[in-house]
Protein backbone atom coordinates (compact mmCIF):
# COMPACT_ATOMS: atom_id res chain seq x y z
CA UNK A 1 0.00 0.00 0.00
CA UNK A 2 1.23 3.43 -1.00
CA UNK A 3 -0.51 6.92 0.32
CA UNK A 4 -0.28 9.60 -1.61
CA UNK A 5 -0.98 13.63 -0.71
CA UNK A 6 -1.85 15.64 -2.90
CA UNK A 7 -1.44 19.31 -2.76
CA UNK A 8 -3.38 21.97 -5.18
CA UNK A 9 -0.78 24.80 -6.04
CA UNK A 10 -0.49 27.19 -9.02
CA UNK A 11 3.18 27.08 -8.96
CA UNK A 12 4.40 23.44 -9.00
CA UNK A 13 8.01 24.70 -9.25
CA UNK A 14 7.71 27.00 -6.26
CA UNK A 15 5.75 24.90 -4.18
CA UNK A 16 8.28 22.10 -4.70
CA UNK A 17 11.18 24.44 -3.58
CA UNK A 18 9.24 25.07 -0.23
CA UNK A 19 8.18 21.73 0.31
CA UNK A 20 11.29 20.33 -0.74
CA UNK A 21 13.06 22.83 2.03
CA UNK A 22 10.77 22.45 4.75
CA UNK A 23 11.01 18.40 4.71
CA UNK A 24 14.50 18.54 3.95
CA UNK A 25 14.67 16.77 7.85
CA UNK A 26 12.69 14.05 6.89
CA UNK A 27 15.06 13.26 3.49
CA UNK A 28 12.30 13.90 0.45
CA UNK A 29 13.62 14.29 -3.13
CA UNK A 30 11.85 15.03 -6.08
CA UNK A 31 10.25 11.77 -7.62
CA UNK A 32 7.71 11.83 -10.84
CA UNK A 33 7.59 14.82 -12.90
CA UNK A 34 4.59 15.56 -15.84
CA UNK A 35 2.82 18.18 -16.15
CA UNK A 36 0.50 18.73 -14.36
CA UNK A 37 2.22 16.87 -11.59
CA UNK A 38 5.48 16.97 -9.61
CA UNK A 39 5.91 14.55 -6.83
CA UNK A 40 8.18 14.77 -3.76
CA UNK A 41 9.12 11.13 -2.08
CA UNK A 42 10.53 10.72 0.95
CA UNK A 43 11.96 7.36 2.50
CA UNK A 44 9.71 4.51 3.07
CA UNK A 45 6.68 4.52 4.49
CA UNK A 46 6.87 8.22 4.33
CA UNK A 47 3.59 9.37 1.71
CA UNK A 48 4.36 10.80 -1.07
CA UNK A 49 3.48 14.63 -1.77
CA UNK A 50 2.16 15.11 -5.15
CA UNK A 51 2.20 18.80 -6.18
CA UNK A 52 -1.07 19.33 -8.64
CA UNK A 53 -1.04 22.71 -10.74
CA UNK A 54 -4.29 24.29 -10.85
CA UNK A 55 -5.60 27.38 -11.99
CA UNK A 56 -7.41 28.56 -9.50
CA UNK A 57 -5.97 29.92 -5.62
CA UNK A 58 -6.94 28.42 -2.63
CA UNK A 59 -10.33 29.84 -1.57
CA UNK A 60 -10.90 28.60 1.74
CA UNK A 61 -9.97 26.38 4.62
CA UNK A 62 -8.19 23.08 4.15
CA UNK A 63 -10.68 19.90 4.81
CA UNK A 64 -7.36 18.26 5.07
CA UNK A 65 -4.03 18.91 5.94
CA UNK A 66 -0.45 17.61 6.86
CA UNK A 67 0.60 17.58 10.91
CA UNK A 68 4.48 17.56 10.82
CA UNK A 69 6.60 16.07 14.03
CA UNK A 70 10.16 17.16 12.93
CA UNK A 71 11.55 15.00 15.75
CA UNK A 72 12.49 18.13 18.42
CA UNK A 73 10.75 19.68 21.43
CA UNK A 74 11.66 22.89 20.03
CA UNK A 75 8.64 23.66 18.19
CA UNK A 76 8.96 27.65 17.95
CA UNK A 77 12.58 27.03 15.98
CA UNK A 78 10.90 24.63 13.37
CA UNK A 79 8.21 27.14 13.01
CA UNK A 80 11.14 29.91 12.74
CA UNK A 81 12.52 27.96 9.87
CA UNK A 82 9.20 27.46 8.21
CA UNK A 83 8.81 30.72 8.09
CA UNK A 84 12.35 32.31 6.42
CA UNK A 85 11.49 29.48 3.62
CA UNK A 86 8.25 31.18 2.78
CA UNK A 87 5.69 30.30 5.31
CA UNK A 88 3.15 32.19 7.88
CA UNK A 89 2.47 31.43 11.16
CA UNK A 90 -1.52 31.17 11.56
CA UNK A 91 -2.05 30.60 15.23
CA UNK A 92 -0.26 30.92 18.46
CA UNK A 93 1.19 27.54 20.13
CA UNK A 94 -1.52 25.63 21.16
CA UNK A 95 -1.70 22.33 23.50
CA UNK A 96 -4.05 19.35 23.92
CA UNK A 97 -3.69 16.50 25.17
CA UNK A 98 -0.12 16.37 26.02
CA UNK A 99 0.09 17.74 22.10
CA UNK A 100 2.08 21.15 21.35
CA UNK A 101 1.16 22.76 17.80
CA UNK A 102 1.20 25.91 15.92
CA UNK A 103 -0.62 25.95 12.58
CA UNK A 104 1.24 27.37 9.48
CA UNK A 105 -0.06 28.02 6.07
CA UNK A 106 3.31 27.23 3.23
CA UNK A 107 3.36 30.29 0.28
CA UNK A 108 0.03 29.34 -1.25
CA UNK A 109 -1.81 29.49 1.64
CA UNK A 110 -2.06 25.70 2.47
CA UNK A 111 -2.47 24.97 6.04
CA UNK A 112 -0.38 22.26 7.94
CA UNK A 113 0.35 22.27 11.29
CA UNK A 114 4.00 21.33 13.49
CA UNK A 115 3.48 19.43 16.20
CA UNK A 116 5.49 17.86 19.29
CA UNK A 117 3.72 14.61 20.62
CA UNK A 118 3.35 13.93 24.57
CA UNK A 119 6.72 12.36 24.74
CA UNK A 120 8.70 15.16 23.05
CA UNK A 121 6.82 17.83 24.72
CA UNK A 122 7.33 16.75 28.19
CA UNK A 123 10.76 15.87 27.96
CA UNK A 124 11.17 20.12 26.85
CA UNK A 125 9.94 21.24 30.43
Amino acid sequence: MQIVVTLDCVDTEAQARFWLAALAPLNYRRGFEGPPYLSLVGPAPAPTLLLQQVPEPKQAKNRMHLDLDFGTADLDTEVERLQELGARRLSPEQSEHGFRWTVVADPEGNEFCVFVPPAKADSAQ
